[in-house]
């Protein structure tokens, strides 16, 4: 199991090396169809190229024009089985984070969840590579306030730092008439103003830890971009008559996320290259919105 895993994630390196190459590759035979289509001449630095690219233009369909990313990589396997997410804590968990990683297990469907114990990050990245888990999540805390949390695609990553922030549980609700009753439905997901590069790419993390829903599903989960706040928000709703008569109530977690990290490897990968990290003299520019609008 570890030389096959030493070889998959070879085999995902070299191909992530020759992104560079097929890009360069892409454009140059971009431009010699458009050179083509409106009738002007090859592009002067292309014309010893031009057989040869031409040959490979002839030979291409909808599959092979466009060249493949890690991306592309990393969830290709998504649309054939639904997702199987581990949930875990960080050590010696208090009530409230316990609690709170309780409900998660409701929200995120096929979720299992685990104590922690005394087990080191590799050896559950391990144990969940050998029984085909897509995702693992941790909860971390600081003083019983539930404060981040790390997703971390499997088998090659990318892995997602999120702080969290105003965690509402089920629990802290007195008024239990108010909310409305968990289902364990597949859900239907918004996923509201993720509209730059990098927001597509967080909108990409989360959407495939919901496997598809059916239509006719009364359950939805939201994740609402603001100002790179990312807004959770969890409902159920019930059709009493016409179309005008439908009753929307609040299950429940509610939660705050902020995106400050991603890897493109796992967590315990401390040696994985950083995609995109929020640094302090980001803090300064206000009027920047990294995820979205």
């Amino acid at each position: 199991m570890l030389r096959r895993n030493i070889r998959l994630r070879r085999e995902y390196i070299y191909r992530k090396s020759l992104e560079g190459k097929e890009r360069l590759l892409y454009e140059k035979k971009r431009k010699i169809r458009e050179a083509l289509e409106e009738g002007k001449p090859i592009p002067t630095e292309l014309r010893n190229e031009e057989a040869a690219l031409r040959q490979e233009i002839d030979l291409e369909d909808e599959q092979t024009a466009v060249p493949r990313s890690h991306i592309d990589d990393e969830y290709a396997n998504a649309t054939e089985k639904d997702p199987k997410i581990l949930l875990t804590t960080s050590r010696n968990p208090s009530a409230p984070l316990t609690q709170f990683v309780k409900e998660l297990k409701f929200v995120f469907p096929n979720a299992q969840r685990m104590n922690r114990g005394g087990q080191v990050i590799s050896e559950i990245i391990e144990t969940c590579r050998a029984h085909d888990f897509t995702d693992v999540v941790l909860v971390h805390e600081h003083r019983g306030v539930p404060d981040g949390i790390i997703i971390s695609h499997l088998p090659f990553g990318p892995t997602a730092y999120f702080g969290l922030l105003n965690v509402v549980t089920r629990h802290d609700i007195k008024d239990k008439k108010a909310i409305g009753k968990m289902s364990e439905a597949y859900p239907h997901l918004i996923l509201n103003n993720f509209s730059t590069k990098l927001g597509e790419r967080t909108a990409n993390i989360l959407k495939h830890l919901f496997p598809v829903p059916k239509p006719d599903t009364k359950r939805i989960i939201t994740f609402a971009n603001q100002s790179d706040f990312i807004s959770f928000r969890h409902h159920v709703y019930e059709k009493h008559g016409g179309p005008k008569s439908i009753e929307l109530k609040e299950v429940g977690p509610r939660f705050e996320l902020r995106l400050y990290q991603i890897k493109l490897g796992t967590v315990d990968q401390s040696e994985a290259q950083i995609e995109w990290v929020i640094r302090p003299y980001m803090n300064t520019t206000k009027k920047r919105k990294f995820l979205g609008d």
